[in-house]
């Protein structure tokens, strides 16, 4: 068989068995989100994470909530968009942005946080994210960070204050729960606006903690040890690659979560479509797709097959696996146009 005929045949058997997977796992992301929306999962994450929670009870944030109105990919990012229109104080949220070549961009989970007993509106951004590494992103993450705290801010103009009614600016929270820390490297990180005394004496800004990220970094390597921090231990145990009853008896157990009739569901569909995705994974159907066409020695079908792995949203790490190269030769071969 030719090179070419050997690139036709695995890029076509690679693309079918992508484009399968990819459906799959577009579901399966939308039911992580939905699950991490669930106000027995959010109020837990606030619970470590919102400073304005702090001594609350799980059962009293939830209260906090406005459950009616978390919304889970609907929010749209670019200016002009987040708002469509407003009816005095309220808000009337934009459900789709159009973004040539790219679909719509949205924020994963956007809501309101209430504390009633000091009279405090936050407002809260959760993203899941599959990594954290510049390689694989191809930015660094608190780049993006910034731009989705200030645009959590900026479109506040007209909703929450108007003209210079600057000091009803509501704070903003955007927290990212990255999944691609290895063993020892589970952490929370605090990422805000600082005040550095350049010259002079020292001068306090008290509005000055409008904007706060969250990086928390998790574990999805199996079999390893319970994480010390109780958020990223439920974390990982949430988005385990585990059976649906296994998963929801650790919550009730471990957590003492309440398992209520949509929680239930949204475990059981989650639990459902990760099978669905690791039988029609990288090991199954893009690993066949590769062996059809591939054998050692083939250089051309290995850059072929990586470049297109690479276009297809698979990170360097794996793409150097599966094409048996180095990460250092798959770069090289991705830099060479």
């Amino acid at each position: 068989m030719k090179n070419d005929e050997a690139v036709i045949k695995t890029n076509t058997h690679l693309n079918t068995s992508m484009d399968a997977m990819e459906r799959d796992k577009a579901k399966y992301d939308k039911n992580v989100k939905e699950l991490l929306a669930d106000p027995q999962i959010l109020a837990r994450i606030l619970e470590h994470t919102v400073e304005e929670v702090e001594g609350l009870s799980v059962d009293e944030i939830i209260n906090c909530l406005d459950k009616n109105r978390i919304e889970i990919s609907s929010v749209a990012i670019d200016p002009g968009m987040t708002n469509v229109k407003k009816a005095g104080k309220v808000e009337i949220l934009q459900t789709e942005d159009a973004v040539l070549n790219e679909g719509y961009i949205t924020f994963d989970i956007k809501c309101a946080l209430y504390i009633k007993t000091s009279q405090i509106k936050v407002i809260i951004n959760v993203e899941a994210q599959k990594s954290s590494s510049v390689s694989t992103l191809t930015y660094h993450l608190e780049n993006r960070i910034v731009f989705y705290l200030a645009r959590l801010i900026s479109s506040q103009k007209g909703i929450e204050f108007i003209n210079s009614e600057y000091d009803n600016i509501k704070k903003v929270y955007s927290i990212w729960i990255c999944m691609d820390a290895t063993d020892g490297e589970e952490s929370i990180h605090k990422l805000s606006l600082v005040n550095k005394t350049l010259y002079g004496n020292e001068y306090t800004f008290p509005e000055l903690d409008k904007m706060c990220g969250v990086v928390i970094r998790i574990r999805k390597v199996k079999n390893l040890e319970e994480s010390k921090n109780t958020l990223i231990a439920m974390l990982e145990d949430l988005l385990a690659d585990e059976q649906s009853q296994i998963k929801k008896e650790k919550l009730v157990k471990k957590y003492n979560m309440e398992m209520t009739t949509e929680t239930r569901r949204r475990i059981d569909r989650m639990c459902n479509l990760s099978d669905v995705v690791l039988e029609r994974g990288l090991e199954k159907g893009i690993q066949k797709g590769i062996q059809e066409g591939l054998q050692k020695g083939r250089k051309e079908e290995q850059k072929a097959i990586a470049k297109n792995m690479f276009q297809k949203g698979i990170d360097i790490e794996q793409i150097s696996i599966l094409c048996m190269l180095t990460p250092e030769e798959v770069k090289n071969i991705l830099e060479d146009n």
